[in-house]
């Protein structure tokens, strides 16, 4: 499983920041983007944008979103 940010739905309100464990998710230019070297796949993410901007794909998996 990957994160995927959908940057036009992202507000920036730095929801997904707050609840990252490994603080793999940083909000630049207005829109979180995330170190795919440091995040785990916890989905905490997920749960948290309210703007389901965030989720999780299989790797491989093109988005159809």
């Amino acid at each position: 499983m990957s994160v995927f940010i959908e940057v036009e739905k992202c507000d920036g309100c730095e929801s997904c920041v707050e609840v990252c464990p490994t603080e793999s998710i940083t909000i630049r230019d207005g829109v979180a983007h995330f170190d795919p070297e440091e995040c785990i796949d916890c989905e905490a993410c997920v749960e948290a944008c309210p703007n389901e901007a965030i989720y999780m794909i299989e790797e491989g998996q093109a988005s159809n979103q």
